[in-house]
């Protein structure tokens, strides 16, 4: 069953995705930037990224509004080339600022992972993973317990996540890593 969830997701202009996020992108629209939600939108991406259906898991939507950094233009005189205000881009990832703030949100919860749900002209949409590190259950669960065992907190703002490591080119991907032959 979740292969064929996974296919869809990963065209969702080809496949019953594009409808279904059409009719919710609206509503989440409606709705507050950071929404805690019972189940989430994508089971078998939520479920690869360490998601477990138990007490003590959170999962929670936000949206994040997308492009580059959109500054004001000087009153004073500037030569145009100074003026700093074109292709000002952050240094972090949307996905990774949409984690930062669902952090600060639920300070309480660690964040564990996130994923993409949908985009369309204005934002993103993400769904941020969060396991309470002082619930008996994940306490006593020896595959997630190591987050209660952590004394640091802000898994987040130390980019520990895998956007986090994605975005301080540890992911293995690109630069840095020499192709064995």
């Amino acid at each position: 069953m979740y292969k064929y969830i996974s296919e869809a997701w990963n065209n969702p202009d080809d496949s019953y995705v594009k409808e279904l996020m059409q009719k919710r992108a609206p509503l989440w629209r409606k709705e507050s930037v950071i929404e805690r939600i019972d189940k989430p939108t994508r089971i078998d991406r939520a479920r690869s990224l360490g998601y477990k259906a138990k007490k003590g898991y959170v999962v929670v939507r936000t949206r994040v509004r997308r492009g580059g950094r959109r500054k004001s233009r000087f009153t004073a005189g500037r030569k145009p080339k100074r003026m700093g205000v074109k292709k000002i881009t952050p240094k972090k990832s949307i996905q990774r600022i949409a984690e930062e703030r669902v952090s600060r949100h639920y300070p309480n919860l660690e964040v564990l992972n996130s994923y993409w749900v949908w985009e369309d002209g204005k934002f993103q949409f993400y769904e941020v993973i969060l396991v309470d590190p002082h619930h008996p259950v994940i306490k006593n669960d020896p595959k997630i317990n190591w987050i209660c065992q952590s004394n640091k907190k802000g898994r987040v703002f130390r980019g520990l996540t895998s956007e986090g490591k994605k975005n301080r080119g540890l992911s293995g991907r690109g630069k840095g890593k020499e192709k064995v032959r």
